[in-house]
């Protein structure tokens, strides 16, 4: 059952396969990871994912983190994610929201969240349990769309015109969150890969729009990783 005040997502929810191809596509360069470790490298601590999704990213923080927590609303993505880190050593995944972590107080060093929940204005009670859970001398990350930049930026705010992502900058900067923007890419193997994300990510018109539009199997994409030490 999904947890009650959950948003439902519109990509992956309904199309859990489609988003693995778009998680094996985006940023196989790594760079994210490498802001990531940068600012607060998660080695031999306790590392948590809110809104884990299918578990894409569990077992690559499994590598080197002491334990990993995936947090996860929905029951099938939940399921997925469970069965993505069966017999993995100190990784475990809960039904949870980010609104209401199941977690102690002071439990984790970093925690993940990639495209999930923390949007901006609305996120206050999950931005409250961050400051619950993380240990002093922790860190947040939120890794979101660049939406002022890049090919998939101006399809971003075609798909939603009424989002301003300078309010929400200074959303997170008025809570003492920092922000890193960077250029990454989707490299897909095959364009049919390219169009099955393209129709997840946006309603039909467009969908059929940036189809027709954009050649090839390559996009740049804009992040902003924004983080937070406590």
């Amino acid at each position: 059952m999904t947890l009650p005040g959950v948003v439902a997502s519109p990509n992956i929810w309904g199309s859990p396969d489609a988003y693995e191809l778009e998680n094996l596509a985006v940023d196989r360069g790594g760079r994210i990871e490498e802001v990531l470790r940068s600012v607060h490298d998660w080695a031999g601590l306790d590392l948590l994912d809110v809104g884990c999704g299918t578990g894409f990213h569990l077992p690559r923080f499994a590598v080197t983190a002491r334990s990993v927590t995936g947090v996860e609303p929905h029951p099938p993505l939940l399921r997925r994610a469970l069965a993505r880190v069966r017999g993995l050593d100190g990784v475990r995944v809960l039904h949870g929201a980010a609104a209401a972590l199941p977690l102690p107080d002071a439990s984790v060093d970093v925690v993940h969240a990639r495209w999930a929940y923390f949007f901006g204005p609305g996120c206050e009670p999950g931005l409250a349990e961050l400051d619950r859970v993380v240990r002093r001398g922790g860190t947040a990350f939120v890794v979101d769309n660049d939406a002022t930049t890049s090919t998939f930026g101006g399809w971003f705010r075609r798909s939603l015109p009424g989002y301003d992502p300078v309010a929400v900058d200074r959303f997170f900067a008025r809570r003492g969150w920092s922000a890193h923007r960077l250029r990454v890419a989707w490299e897909f193997e095959r364009r049919e890969d390219f169009e099955a994300v393209v129709r997840i990510e946006f309603a039909p018109r467009l969908a059929e729009e940036v189809i027709a539009e954009h050649p090839g199997t390559t996009v740049d994409y804009a992040v902003v990783v924004r983080h937070r030490t406590y």
